[in-house]
């Protein structure tokens, strides 16, 4: 057995290929490492896998509309809750994707010492648990990948209809996903994550920008007459918005994409919780105000937007966040582009239009799915429950375990224990606890109450509602129903 110092070396060197789509990515960035005499402005902007294109792209892929249904979830589990979650399941959520980074070094290292090769083939996620725990896994991890990603997609187009009714109210959500849904189908261009590099860093800004203001603006509007905040008070209000805020730290479904990006993937281990600690400035005090402001009259606007006033300020952050949401669909749907080209052979294909023709059956379900169910806050908290729970947490922490279950496996890894960690067995400990937490609390409390909640949205407005919580008709003489608040159950 090499020494450790040989094997980490070893494990460096063997990152020095990429696949051929992105060899000359890094070549540019090599040079430009070395040489900074040469300046290629396509370089700037196109290619990207530094460690600093690989924390823009977490950060600006875990904050997108979830930043306008956070104070919703603070209306279903008080201040105090909101709070807490939010800081443990952000922390969670960096534990795991650190887990995916180590068993993404540990399938590639034990690949390429066989000679494999991953000239034109990006690495995912289910290739990773095939290669290290069978096909079993595999199918596991290509359902629950697949299918998070896929309601991701649709909660960004459902999140486009929503916003852009707040600037323009003369058509309808439904037309609006219409629309919205042929946009984002132009994301079928954008060959990989190596190409998000100005779009993630305009990206961040953009969430950026809306965070403060929804927190400002709702310190400057101050508190509506009679505030209340009489949250938590059902369980299933309770449970909703806790697996929202679950929702909200699990963008792990695109880290492995992520890292296969970066020049020297190895470097991708604290990336995730640095960026986490980030999107913390965004989210907790984003939250809290609007909660503050408004209080219970949230759990009838899941868009925050919907409760503060129409003004320049908010209606950039809605066009900024529209920008934004873009760029997230492109996130979220880059990894299903690479699954269905490997299905219908056509991952190796170099160019960039037959690529992009290949990838458009992607989008129509997509598109169909929401404008079926354009249910913004609760099918956040459903995907949270049922998706999230075991994407996220549940099969990174399994798998880390039985990935290393074993004494000559421990004694062989890639990576080791990371110097906070005393031992395997804490690992082990910690990653138990992880496992039967969400289980118990995510996806068995959280799923019913979730499920529950978008069954009576369903009830109340129908598949295929053709505006979702928007503002009542106002018949002829009635300057009062346009006053009356959307009706919303839980």
């Amino acid at each position: 057995m090499l020494p450790q110092k040989q094997a980490e070396e070893a494990i460096v060197s063997n990152f020095s290929e990429v696949d051929s789509h992105d060899q000359q990515a890094k070549e540019e960035g090599s040079k430009e490492e070395e040489n900074q005499s040469m300046f290629n402005v396509k370089n700037f902007l196109w290619h990207g896998g530094s460690a600093w294109d690989a924390w823009f792209s977490c950060a600006s892929n875990q904050v997108a509309q979830v930043l306008l249904t956070l104070p919703y979830s603070f209306s279903q589990l008080g201040m105090v809750s909101g709070i807490v979650l939010q800081i443990f399941y952000g922390l969670v959520g960096s534990w795991t994707a650190y887990l995916i980074s180590v068993l993404y070094v540990e399938y590639r290292s034990r690949k390429e010492k066989e000679n494999a090769s991953f000239k034109n083939h990006v690495i995912q996620w289910f290739e990773v648990l095939d290669g290290l725990l069978g096909p079993i896994w595999k199918a596991l991890g290509l359902a629950f990948n697949c299918t998070f990603l896929l309601f991701g997609s649709v909660i960004q187009l459902i999140a486009c209809a929503s916003n852009i009714y707040y600037i323009n109210d003369n058509l309808d959500k439904r037309t609006w996903t219409y629309i919205f849904g042929a946009c984002c189908a132009t994301t079928v261009f954008v060959p990989s994550f190596h190409n998000y590099r100005i779009w993630s860093f305009l990206g961040l800004g953009m969430t950026t920008y809306t965070a403060w203001y929804l927190a400002i603006a709702a310190l400057v509007h101050g508190q509506v007459e009679g505030v209340q905040h009489s949250a938590p008070t059902k369980p299933v209000l309770y449970f909703t918005g806790a697996t929202n805020i679950l929702y909200t730290f699990g963008g792990h479904a695109v880290t492995v994409e992520i890292m296969h990006a970066m020049w020297k993937p190895q470097k991708f281990k604290y990336i995730y919780l640095l960026a986490t600690l980030y999107v913390f400035t965004l989210t907790l005090p984003s939250a809290a105000c609007v909660y503050w402001a408004f209080g219970d009259e949230l759990l009838n606007h899941s868009n925050a937007f919907s409760l503060l006033p129409k003004n320049g300020f908010r209606d950039a952050a809605v066009i900024l966040m529209l920008i934004h949401q873009f760029i997230t669909f492109g996130f979220a749907c880059t990894p299903l582009y690479f699954v269905w080209e490997k299905v219908i052979g056509m991952h190796d294909t170099k160019s960039i239009c037959l690529r992009a023709l290949a990838r458009l059956p992607v989008v129509i379900p997509i598109w169909f799915l929401a404008i079926i169910f354009p249910f913004f806050g609760p099918i956040n908290s459903a995907v949270g429950a049922l998706l999230v729970s075991f994407t996220v947490y549940i099969i990174p922490s399994l798998a880390h375990m039985l990935t290393y279950r074993t004494a000559s496996a421990r004694q062989n890894a890639a990576e080791k224990p990371p110097f906070f960690m005393p031992s395997w067995t804490a690992m082990y400990v910690l990653n138990a606890f992880i496992v039967v937490w969400v289980f118990v609390v995510g996806f068995g409390f959280g799923g019913w109450a979730s499920v529950t909640n978008f069954v009576r949205q369903i009830d109340s407005f129908g598949l295929f509602a053709k505006c979702y919580q928007c503002k009542p008709a106002v018949p002829p003489g009635n300057a009062t129903a346009a006053s009356a608040p959307p009706h919303h159950l839980h």
